[in-house]
């Protein structure tokens, strides 16, 4: 079994900078993709940025230029680097890994965090 468990979230001024952490636990992992997507109140669940197996990385035309995806193969770790915040990114960021574990490929959610762009 695989948990995604996230950090990073906050309250940042906009114009901030803020990073998210998105770390798979479990054993014999092998992430294909990590995925981030957010909730505003009220709103649908979109897709922020996405990162595939060999580094491509696509990004919604809302955060081009100012969000960036990477990954840490050696900690099963991703990121999200996000700069330039404005008020309309508030929502809850939620990471999205598709996972091969033992042969089994299965799809997880982390827990959400909040990031609240607010002076």
């Amino acid at each position: 079994q695989v948990q995604l468990v996230e950090s990073g979230g906050g309250l940042v001024q906009p114009g901030g900078s803020l990073r998210l952490s998105c770390a798979a636990s479990g054993s014999n992992i092998d992430i294909l993709t990590m995925a981030w997507y957010r909730q505003a109140p009220g709103k649908q669940r979109e897709l922020v940025a996405q990162m595939f197996t060999g580094g491509s990385t696509t990004y919604a035309d809302s955060v081009k230029g100012r969000f960036s995806v990477s990954g840490d193969n050696a900690k099963n770790t991703g990121y999200l680097q996000m700069k330039s915040l404005k008020p309309e990114d508030t929502a809850v960021y939620y990471c999205n890994a598709v996972c091969r574990v033992s042969g089994t490929i299965t799809q997880y959610w982390g827990q959400g965090t909040q990031v609240t762009v607010s002076s």
